[in-house]
């Protein structure tokens, strides 16, 4: 399913990544890919930064543009954020260990979000999205495309739904 989401404000953005962290709590799942696609300033990072606050992290988040990985071991979560736009070839991800981070936990694990910034960079190395969020600049705000994967459960359906809902009101 595909949403279409006016964020008015950086304010906006944060509301949904805090949404989005609560919603993954809620929803108990084990492993969630999020795709963040847009231009440079589209506001990836400040998404990623409402998902982390939405866990309760209150430190700085930056984009890993250089370390290619940020890793945010939290009570509930553990939070990769990525950042692929300086990767030169997607066979330097094999070389990080990327699967690791991409598979699903094993027991006793926390789960695990893995946020991709530039996951185009990534090429077929990366697993399917989960959620992918296209970001573009729309004057003080962004227009949002949000594509949910189809095996997302109804219940991550209906939230997509009712994000959507809110936004458009």
């Amino acid at each position: 399913m595909k949403y279409f989401i006016q964020l008015a404000d950086e304010s906006a953005s944060l509301c949904f990544g805090e949404s989005l962290a609560k919603e993954f709590v809620a929803q108990s799942t084990s492993r969630l890919m999020v795709y963040l696609s847009g231009t440079l300033g589209a506001g990836k990072t400040t998404l990623t930064r409402g998902i982390l606050r939405g866990f309760g992290y209150q430190g700085a988040v930056k984009s890993p543009t250089y370390t290619l990985v940020e890793p945010y071991e939290l009570a509930q979560v553990n939070v990769y954020h990525f950042d692929l736009y300086r990767l030169g070839d997607p066979e330097e991800l094999e070389f990080m260990g990327v699967r690791d981070y991409f598979s699903m936990p094993v027991e006793g694990e926390a789960p695990r979000l893995c946020i991709i910034e530039w996951p185009e960079q990534g090429g077929a190395l990366l697993p399917p999205a989960d959620l992918h969020v296209r970001l573009e600049v729309a004057g003080a705000g962004r227009k949002m495309v949000l594509q949910a994967a189809d095996h997302l459960s109804e219940s991550w359906q209906c939230w997509c739904d009712q994000f959507a809902s809110t936004q458009a009101s």
